[in-house]
């Protein structure tokens, strides 16, 4: 048999779904609505392996659903409206019961292909459930997402996992013919990442990979795992170190290093959306105005990886990197606003001086609001030297420029309006 663990163990019913009590325990946010006749649209929002389709599956059986699957990566609106059209016509046949449409990562549909399933949404002609392991509010259209209810899945927790692992060990039957006894689970749980599917993998690979009987430790099971299965893990501590790998080697204007590790996370199947955000935050952290196309680049980036996608997303991807390495590096801009916001915790909420503040009605002007302004397009070269900041932080300089040439530049500049006030 050729189905994959993950496959073999999937729930059957409810009352084998593990994990998510929030949304389908006694007191869980779900639970009032199984009892009840009705099943909203709903976002389903948390990492890869937390059960999001089993559960859209349980739902539908439970509330005894047509069931529709596709997924974002290889649908489009003609196979959304081949889907509504089907719906809509078995619609007379389901009283109360209209087809669920589950959607699986919808954040990868364009607007236009979630503007395609607004009519069908409204008018409850299907029951919507999409899934997705990024945040809704920023990869949902706002018109559809509120249209739908949005629950949170979590990663399964320790006892979960272990709990797994034994109903695979007695379940399953292809692995409880076998002799096989955990001596150790660290390594398989960390592998997981709280991720049923990606345990069930590595359970199963392990298995596979030795003769009876079989004895799996952590040692084993490392060596087994690392060998055979990609070592890019979209959620464990390998994540984060070569995502680190990857900054800090931009940060350190090593353009080598960084393709490198930008190729170890593109083909460990990390989102193309992740990455390009990353490089935007760097863009500002470290280059800032050393060199200021830095960040123009890098939101060009952002917004071509979101229309290109996978594969084509790489080369601008690459290009991006490459540039931001080889940037000249400043992180003025983020010391300015961590010193900024350091000194607003410590002196709380001071008063805007009166010469800066709104005067939109004449008691305002009366009372000295926006009185002494000077405006600067008034003055020669543009300037007027006058008090900006709260009269308590007279003279406080947030903002330090780099030791690059743009920065130079504006030190100087800096130089010749506030010299005497802030000591550029």
């Amino acid at each position: 048999m050729n189905t994959p663990l993950a496959e073999r163990m999937r729930p059957k019913n409810l009352g084998e779904y593990l994990g998510q009590e929030h949304l389908i325990g006694p007191k869980g946010a779900l639970t009032p609505i199984l009892k009840s006749g009705n099943l909203p649209s709903m976002i389903l929002w948390g990492p890869p392996g937390t059960g999001k389709t089993t559960l859209a599956r349980l739902l539908a059986a439970q509330k005894e659903r047509p069931f529709y699957q596709l997924s974002a990566i290889n649908s489009g609106v003609k196979e959304i409206r081949e889907i509504l059209q089907k719906a809509e016509q078995n619609g007379g046949l389901f009283t109360n019961k209209s087809p669920l449409l589950f959607i699986d990562e919808i954040h990868r549909f364009s607007k236009s292909q979630q503007d395609s399933l607004l009519g069908a949404v409204e008018k409850g002609s299907i029951t919507l459930i999409g899934a997705t392991t990024e945040n809704p509010s920023f990869e949902v259209i706002n018109a559809l997402l509120s249209r739908c209810q949005v629950y949170t899945l979590n990663p399964l927790d320790k006892i979960q996992l272990q709990e797994l692992i034994a109903n695979a060990l007695k379940i399953d039957p292809e692995i409880s013919n076998k002799k096989v006894e955990i001596l150790e689970d660290e390594a398989l749980l960390k592998i997981s990442g709280g991720d049923a599917r990606k345990l069930l993998s590595a359970l199963e690979l392990v298995v596979n990979s030795l003769s009876e009987p079989i004895k799996i430790d952590n040692v084993t099971v490392l060596e087994k795992v690392q060998t055979q299965m990609a070592l890019f893990d979209k959620n464990g501590d390998l994540h984060y170190d070569i995502i680190s790998a990857f900054i800090k080697s931009i940060r350190g204007s090593d353009p080598n290093a960084a393709v490198y590790w930008l190729a170890r996370m593109i083909e460990g199947g990390e989102e193309v959306k992740f990455i390009a955000r990353r490089m935007l935050i760097l863009a500002a952290e470290d280059i800032g105005n050393a060199n200021p196309n830095a960040l123009v680049l890098a939101n060009s980036t952002f917004q071509a990886v979101n229309i290109l996608g996978f594969p084509e997303a790489r080369i601008p991807l690459s290009q991006c990197a490459l540039y931001l390495a080889c940037s000249e590096k400043s992180n003025a801009a983020y010391e300015a606003i961590n010193k900024a916001q350091r000194k607003v915790k410590e002196t709380g909420d001071l008063s805007v001086p009166l010469q800066l503040r709104n005067a939109p009605t004449e008691l305002m002007k009366e009372l000295g609001h926006g009185m002494d302004y000077q405006y600067a397009h008034s003055h020669e070269n543009n300037f007027a030297e006058m008090e900006f900041l709260p009269e308590e932080l007279k003279g406080q300089r947030f903002y330090e420029p780099g030791k690059n040439a743009k920065e130079l530049q504006l030190r100087k500049f800096l130089k010749t309006r506030w010299k005497d006030k802030y000591g550029y």
